[in-house]
């Protein structure tokens, strides 16, 4: 896939022309980390916006014990890095690579630049981050109020809705990640997702193959747990 036809497939630059496409092309530049390479880390100062060509990364804090909290779980055309981009200040999060990544990145000037030269960029990041606020505050309730079974359906309906695929109502999210960071996003313990997994298999509500889950019907799912 060429770069500008990558390019058009993110959100936030799916309505240029080709030609300001080319233009981002070329004021970006690529780089590659391996699997658990740190790419950002929380608090550090923030130069540039980070679109995933490939490959997936986790993004994560850490608590005030010192538990690492996974926020989500991004992957190919997903972007990160926009908050200090916007406000200056620093990272708020770490994002680390969970499989070998290929990231294209701009730098902070350039990008503000582009905000101000291409309004339509400014008005699809907010809807972008609009999203995020709402799927933020849907995990915050749902880790908040709901038992056990229901965070981790919270985390898994999470994923579906970020990395997964779907096909005649069934949504499979090839590589889930390992049982401790579904853990760490799910506020639990890595035994909860491990007897919680199982549980939905037995119910005939998901599929496990190995590191793949497949929900079996994705709106019964949902409307089980949201």
């Amino acid at each position: 896939m060429a770069m500008t036809e990558f390019l058009a497939y993110v959100p936030i630059f799916s309505e240029l022309p080709d030609e300001t496409l080319s233009k981002i092309e070329r004021i970006g530049s690529c780089k590659t980390f391996s699997k658990n390479d740190v790419i950002l880390m929380e608090e550090e100062s923030g130069t540039a916006l980070f679109v995933i060509m490939n490959g997936k990364v986790k993004v994560s804090r850490t608590s005030t014990d010192g538990r690492e909290v996974i926020l989500t779980i991004l992957g190919e055309g997903d972007f990160f890095g926009e908050m200090a981009i916007l406000d200056g200040l620093t990272r708020s999060a770490t994002v680390v690579a969970i499989e070998d990544t290929e990231l294209f990145m701009i730098q902070r000037n350039d990008f503000m630049t582009m905000l101000h030269e291409h309004p339509e960029i400014s008005i699809a990041l907010l809807q972008e981050l609009t999203k995020r606020l709402r799927a933020a505050d849907m995990k915050i309730k749902a880790l908040s109020l709901k038992d056990a079974e229901g965070k981790v359906a919270t985390v898994i309906l999470q994923l579906a809705d970020e990395i997964g695929k779907i096909k005649h109502g069934k949504v499979e999210i090839d590589k889930l990640p390992l049982q401790q960071d579904l853990a760490n996003m799910a506020g639990t313990s890595r035994e909860t997702i491990s007897r919680t997994l199982h549980s939905f298999a037995k119910k005939g509500l998901v599929e496990l193959d190995g590191n793949k889950l497949k929900i079996l019907d994705y709106e019964k799912f949902r409307g089980m747990f949201i």
